[in-house]
């Protein structure tokens, strides 16, 4: 793909660098080494006398994510939103409505748009971003779930048989996620995609949940969270800064772009977290973070810096200036927080 066409809003960081999952630090085992392990593994299976069942299980995991790994490594750097939503909501609706104008929006600024490939909500935001700017994640039901016109017979539809490896490349392959309403399948990803970011598993990414002009879905479970799981101490009070709930198609895609304003993408090296900014923060905008975000820290303060030397496999991120700090890897909520102050905070 050519990336010089595209704006430089929709140019991530190289996906075949980043690190999976995202806790993981930066390594220096070679790609040859991993395959020998992986070739190991297979031999001790055999000798285990694996189950013949738990062999398909493995053997077709292992082929859905070779197999969507090759579709979308063409397009790793371009940034996308996955939408999540119903696969029932019907043309005219204001939630199918409000799909089709959120995936002309995103897409106009570069950005590709990632459904479940289905109707309702995933057919609303194909329709919107159009084909060249759509990529689909089907799933084989025995109900329900064909391929919507926008992305039927495309290169970039993947279909897979297991939920875990679709769900795994909807939060993996994306720089953002908006979750319309929808059902059983919709809350699902929305509470996964928040536990994900809420352990560290997921790089931080922006996550939206958006209701029609006049509904009230996403409000109605805002209220539940902060009434049962707020009040009653299930979750950390600075969690409910890793969402954003909104009525609005602009908020939405505002909160993509802002989020990416001057907080371009980070790394652990060792036991350090390395943000990578578009653009040095300023002596005051640095003094302001350290006094007011050092409760996320094991030790130290926070550092601007070049590009670390472990950072070395990352060339085309060399140039980008870093926020090097340790963190402590448990203050998520705070963590999100931090990143909106860098995109407000004053810049060289």
């Amino acid at each position: 793909m050519d990336h010089k066409r595209l704006p430089d809003e929709a140019i991530g960081e190289d996906e075949l660098q980043r690190p999976q999952p995202a806790d993981e630090p930066i390594s220096t085992i070679e790609t040859q080494d991993i395959l020998q392990v992986m070739r190991h593994t297979i031999d001790r299976l055999e000798k285990d006398n694996t189950a013949r069942g738990d062999l398909k299980i493995l053997s077709r995991t292992l082929r859905e994510l070779r197999y969507a790994f090759k579709v979308f490594r063409p397009f790793r750097k371009r940034r996308k939103v996955t939408i999540f939503g119903s696969a029932r909501t019907q043309p005219g609706h204001p939630e199918y409505e409000s799909a089709v104008e959120l995936g002309r929006r995103i897409a106009s600024h570069g950005w590709m748009v990632i459904t479940g490939a289905g109707g309702g909500i995933m057919e609303a935001g194909h329709r919107g971003a159009g084909r060249e700017a759509s990529m689909g994640l089907n799933i084989m039901l025995p109900f329900e779930q064909s391929a919507n016109p926008y992305i039927q017979g495309d290169a970039k539809l993947v279909t897979m048989k297991y939920f875990f490896t679709r769900k795994l490349m909807f939060v993996k392959e994306c720089s953002g996620v908006i979750c319309c309403p929808g059902g059983f399948g919709t809350l699902d990803e929305a509470l996964e995609t928040l536990t994900l970011m809420q352990t560290g598993k997921q790089t931080m990414i922006p996550l939206v949940l958006l209701d029609s002009p006049e509904g009230s879905y996403w409000r109605d479970l805002g209220v539940f969270i902060e009434k049962q799981l707020l009040d009653n101490g299930m979750i950390s009070p600075d969690d409910v800064n890793l969402y954003k709930i909104t009525n609005s198609v602009d908020e939405a895609i505002h909160e993509m772009l802002q989020f990416y304003r001057n907080y371009h993408s980070m790394r652990y090296v060792r036991d350090r977290l390395v943000f990578r900014l578009q653009k040095e923060l300023t002596a005051e905008s640095l003094q302001m973070i350290r006094k007011q975000f050092s409760d996320i820290l094991v030790d130290g303060t926070f550092e601007q810096s070049a590009a670390l030397p472990d950072e070395i496999g990352e060339p085309d991120l060399a140039h980008l200036p870093r926020l090097v700090f340790h963190f402590n890897r448990r203050a998520l909520g705070r963590l999100r927080m931090l990143i909106n102050t860098i995109n407000e905070a004053e810049t060289v």
